[in-house]
């Protein structure tokens, strides 16, 4: 799985990029997305994705639907 950014919550504050440990965040036309490609959740590495612990809008990161 992988993580989404909401982009009409996200208010392109910047704080989850460079928390990513995989690098999955980039920013196209100032608005902030996750490859899903790329993006492992975090798992085996931390017990939460780090870009959902460092959003300051709840709810802006979550996870992509199958």
């Amino acid at each position: 799985m992988a993580m989404k950014i909401l982009t009409d919550l996200c208010t392109s504050c910047g704080d989850c990029e460079p928390e990513c440990p995989t690098a999955s965040i980039s920013t196209k036309k100032g608005m902030y997305f996750i490859s899903a490609n790329d993006c492992t959740e975090c798992e085996g590495e931390y017990s939460k994705p780090q870009c959902v612990k460092v959003c300051p809008i709840k709810g802006c990161i979550v996870q992509l639907a199958a």
